[in-house]
């Protein structure tokens, strides 16, 4: 018990500094629910759903309202007009009349109804088709949020590695400057060189600017996750260590969203070919039309018009649209072919990216120690007049090398985890819905 509250100590008073921690599994959650990038997604699944509808709407009955105003003494559209407003009368067969009526007016509406009763197939292959394109846009959002846990993923510990760097730049400052203080006393005394005071600036110097590398590291490595979230997290601390564990082990596979949106766009290929074949077959539907023609509201006629009939249209386009629509279904089908033998190929490549990494992180601790316990010893006896300075500072450079290649290789060893979920097709650091 006691030593869980030594754990939670320190988040507890980052808590009360009004910094509140981050976690990998926060940071994903957040850019899911406020990345721009991924809200723009989100609609355009909106939008594909909604097109679906529309299509799997098809079948339904047109209605077309018209209304408008007419006049004219354009002999026929003059008798016309006056018979749909019943009020034709003996004197309007004289023939002075019916070739130069007076100009007539009058105000109309019409009411029609339109249902298709066969259309080919073309209607349902058209619904098939929307739905499909609707699943996988759904899909490719679900992959987009995945590549987004895994570029989070990438840049969250990428700041842990920049800011563990700037704590062994630190490391390394102190002590350049402690062995600059040595030296250059031992200069003034006469005991070393002048030469190695100067090597031992430069040093110095070096370190220094390493150090000044380092924190630009963090500043890029904390803007490029404030992007990628959605929020400002420049501040916030990193609760999830760099060396910890993944919070699921990915090992079997699942499924991965960018071959199920292929399958899904292959499948609405398929159906587009069904509806451009639906273009040679003929089209059956009804039609019920309402109208009315009134001089006055109580001066007019009213009507009604009921027809069924058939409508066979032939291009000589046609066959060629049916080619195209079968060689996109071909091309559907292999992009599927392909990016299957990808996804295995990426399969493999996480495994052993993970694998590699895991063996030289065993090797990187074991030089870090070596080279810490190197260092010290060599720092002792340069002190004592036993070693010279080359051998410090080489001792100082290869530490900086084995801590360099122990956090490469746990980033490699955290982002070879995440693309192998991400290869298999489970969720990055078990990170769900």
């Amino acid at each position: 018990m006691f030593e869980r509250l030594l754990i939670l100590l320190p988040m507890v008073a980052l808590t009360l500094q009004g910094q509140t921690p981050l976690s990998i599994q926060d940071a994903i959650r957040t850019a899911w629910s406020g990345q721009a990038g991924l809200q723009a997604g989100a609609a355009r699944v909106d939008q594909a759903r909604a097109q679906a509808a529309a299509q799997a709407r098809l079948w339904l009955p047109a209605v077309t309202l018209g209304m408008g105003y007419i006049r004219t003494d354009e002999p026929m559209q003059a008798f016309g007009t006056r018979l749909d407003e019943a009020r034709i009368t003996q004197a309007d067969f004289l023939p002075a009349n019916l070739n130069r009526p007076a100009a007539v007016s009058g105000t109309g509406a019409t009411l029609t109804l339109s249902q298709p009763l066969y259309a080919g197939g073309r209607l349902d292959a058209t619904r098939r088709a929307g739905q499909a394109m609707a699943g996988a846009e759904a899909a490719s959002q679900e992959q987009r949020k995945q590549q987004a846990a895994l570029a989070i993923t990438q840049v969250y510990f990428g700041a842990q590695m920049a800011e563990q760097g700037v704590r062994y730049a630190e490391d390394s400052l102190k002590q350049a400057v402690a062995t600059d203080a040595f030296v250059q006393a031992r200069v003034a005394e006469g005991l070393l060189l002048r030469s190695d005071g100067e090597r031992t600036q430069a040093y110095r110097a070096q370190c220094e600017v390493g150090l000044l590398e380092a924190r630009a590291r963090v500043a890029s490595a904390r803007s490029g996750l404030a992007l990628l979230v959605g929020v400002d997290v420049a501040a916030a601390p990193l609760s999830t260590p760099l060396d910890a564990p993944a919070a699921v082990a990915a090992t079997e596979s699942g499924q991965r969203q960018d071959l199920a949106a292929m399958r899904q766009q292959a499948t609405a290929a398929q159906e587009g070919v069904k509806a451009a074949q639906a273009s040679l077959k003929p089209e059956v539907g009804v039609q019920l039309t309402a109208g009315t023609l009134r001089q006055a509201w109580d001066v007019g006629g009213n009507w009604t018009t009921l027809s069924v009939g058939a409508k066979w249209t032939f291009s000589f386009a046609d066959g060629q649209r049916i080619n195209a629509a079968r060689a996109e279904a071909r091309a559907a089908e292999l992009a599927v072919h392909w990016q299957e033998a990808v996804a295995d190929r990426e399969v493999q490549e996480a495994r052993r990216a993970v694998q590699t990494a895991q063996a030289k992180i065993a090797f990187a601790r074991t030089a870090v120690t070596a080279s810490e316990s190197v260092r010290a010893i060599r720092t002792a006896r340069h002190r004592e007049g036993l070693l010279p300075l080359v051998e410090v500072l080489d001792a100082e450079t290869s530490l900086t090398g084995s801590r360099t290649l122990l956090l490469a290789s746990q980033l490699d060893l955290r982002l070879g985890e995440a693309q192998q979920a991400l290869a298999l097709g489970q969720p990055i650091e078990d990170v769900k819905e």
